[in-house]
């Protein structure tokens, strides 16, 4: 991961997160739903890897958010 990307990285952290504790459900639970391991999970969450398109897509749609949600910066 680029370090000139770490602001971006963590807002889709912080997104996920958000998202998955709106829906309910367990980093274990949307880690298997999305085909990744709970600590894959935990890392994107904490913005310590890089994400690839295909684990962005299966997030969104595992959490039924447009892809774009997952980076948009929010205030609540």
């Amino acid at each position: 991961m680029q370090a000139a990307f770490a602001e971006r990285y963590r807002i889709l952290g912080l997104n996920v997160a958000y998202y998955r504790k709106l829906k309910g459900l367990s980093q274990e639970t949307l880690a298997e739903r999305v085909g990744i391991s709970r600590t894959h999970m935990s890392r994107i969450e904490t913005a310590d890897c890089a994400v690839s398109l295909d684990v962005i897509f299966a997030l969104s749609d595992a959490l039924q958010v447009a892809p774009a949600r997952l980076f948009d910066f929010r205030v609540d």
